[in-house]
């Protein structure tokens, strides 16, 4: 089963008294330049990464905390972020053939 799947499953069957928010995201840190050069090289994409400036309130760190997760569900992820990704985009490709058909 996908981990994010897996990890709301868990949560929407968990106690009545656990009401989150519970972070279900990869904890493997990444900048947001890093995660899009990934999905142009995984792509084979020609797209251009353009750089904007960031806005007063984003975030320095982008490392989700799955501590909860891990405590109250028996969850972390299984699926390193490259696999994930390459099933996403998967599906997305195979999406787009199948809406020309």
């Amino acid at each position: 089963m996908d981990d994010l799947i897996d990890g709301m499953i868990r949560f929407m069957e968990s106690p009545a008294d656990f009401i989150g928010p519970v972070n279900v995201g990869n904890p493997e840190e990444s900048t947001i330049r890093e995660l899009a050069e990934k999905i142009v090289r995984l792509t084979n994409s020609d797209s251009r990464i353009q750089f904007k400036g960031l806005p007063d309130d984003d975030p320095r760190k982008r490392r989700p905390d799955i501590t909860l997760a891990q405590s109250k569900l028996n969850w972390a992820p299984t699926v390193p972020l490259d696999d994930g990704l390459r099933r996403t985009i998967g599906y997305f490709e195979a999406m787009n053939l199948s809406a020309t058909i």
